[in-house]
């Protein structure tokens, strides 16, 4: 029963980093992090793309940022846009704040509205932990045939 029960932590943590788009080789870069982020969704990202986190000192190019974001951290549109600067074409920015009721909860709304400030657009939203809440952004297509 005890490895079963090991077995079903391992499953939970590969769906946090599944539903993140985690891929084994990817670089992924955290920001916005503080005492209070889940550390299981930090865990599962490092183990399935095999590497530690870089954090915002790195001049590496990233193919995710996970940016932790709370009311009150400041403005969002800002952070969204040094958070798009080393991606890839296809990059991704994983904003994750915390849920409804949670102590420094973000209103949907002010992440839908900074997004297109910073270049660029929300396609989805997932829930990452018992605490977080993640909601997707990318560049617009349009704008990468510009490119």
């Amino acid at each position: 029963m005890v490895a079963a029960a090991g077995d079903a932590g391992k499953a939970d943590k590969a769906d946090i980093a599944g539903k993140l788009g985690i891929e084994p080789g990817m670089v992924v870069q955290e920001l916005g992090w503080e005492s209070d982020v889940d550390e299981e969704v930090r865990n599962a990202v490092e183990e399935r793309c095999g590497d530690e986190l870089v954090d915002v000192e790195s001049d590496e190019v990233v193919d995710v940022v996970l940016l932790w974001w709370r009311e009150g951290d400041g403005d969002l549109a800002d952070a969204l846009v040094d958070a798009g600067t080393p991606l890839t074409d296809n990059g991704v920015v994983w904003v994750l704040s915390p849920k409804t009721g949670r102590p420094g909860h973000v209103e949907p709304s002010e992440i839908a509205e900074a997004a297109p400030t910073a270049g660029l657009s929300q396609t989805s939203n997932v829930s990452v932990s018992a605490e977080w809440a993640g909601a997707r952004l990318v560049a617009p297509r349009a704008a990468k045939s510009r490119r």
